[in-house]
């Protein structure tokens, strides 16, 4: 219900704008475009607005359901269900690859300094992974996340990565998933709710990575209270909150969370 309602918010249309957007978009683009949660997101439109009364939609393994008005609601919900890894005009959820599930964005999280104790590794109970993304320095990695609490990767560091390229490789629309880069779990979901250039120049402008609170997965990641220190729940060391004045901005390092999935 929550994934639907979001659906409906973004598109207000008369019958008579549907049904003209739909033969557009049928003669043109719709049969083609390579984000799935456009197409959704235009079929709820066009069914809310009873521009069309049923429908075929397929994608690209050729998987293709068909409905009506009466049906909508359930028919989105299998569809949605289905397709929520593509889903960034929907960032409740986005499917961490080859693991669970990562609800994504919402409030700021705030913890305390018990979460930065000494553990078996610093402040982290594990050391960083054997093969880190990006292309990033393990040595360094390891020391930022893990024995360090004030300091950070050299500003503009990201750019002799290969963060930019993985950014923009990556189909119009699906976000990045950026993994605790000791434990694995998502901590990032970027972009949500602006373009890949925005996200890459916000970051270039900073230095390091930049990301929003509908960005944050906080299962994973906590704000500390009394210095703004971004970290991961299991002890990483992540960069700083340093709002502007858009909101709050979570300057991270490139090497704390360039981690895979387990």
């Amino acid at each position: 219900t929550a994934i639907l309602a979001k659906i409906d918010k973004h598109i207000h249309l008369s019958s008579s704008e549907a049904h003209i957007l739909f033969s557009f978009e049928q003669k043109t683009m719709f049969a083609t475009m390579s984000s799935f949660n456009v197409r959704l997101m235009l079929v709820s439109a066009l069914l809310a607005t009873g521009g069309v009364s049923s429908f075929s939609i397929g994608d690209s393994s050729g998987v293709t359901s068909t409905t009506d008005g009466s049906n909508r609601r359930a028919f989105l919900q299998k569809v949605g269900a289905a397709t929520l890894s593509g889903l960034t005009l929907l960032p409740d959820i986005v499917s961490a690859e080859g693991g669970e599930a990562a609800k994504v964005g919402g409030k700021i999280v705030l913890g305390d300094e018990s979460i930065m104790s000494q553990k078996a590794h610093g402040t982290s109970a594990v050391p960083v992974q054997d093969q880190l993304r990006y292309g990033v320095s393990r040595k360094l990695a390891d020391k930022i996340t893990n024995y360090n609490r004030h300091f950070a990767e050299m500003g503009g560091y990201f750019e002799s990565t290969s963060f930019e390229d993985v950014v923009r490789a990556t189909p119009e629309g699906t976000p990045v998933t950026f993994y605790d880069s000791n434990t694995g779990k998502p901590l990032f979901v970027a972009p949500i709710g602006r373009s890949a250039d925005d996200f890459i120049a916000e970051s270039k402008v900073h230095g390091w990575p930049s990301f929003r609170d509908s960005e944050v997965v906080w299962d994973n990641v906590r704000v500390l209270k009394n210095s703004g220190e971004t970290v991961s729940t299991d002890g990483t060391h992540l960069g700083h909150n340093l709002p502007d004045r858009k909101g709050n901005r979570y300057c991270i390092n490139l090497v704390s969370v360039a981690g895979s999935p387990v």
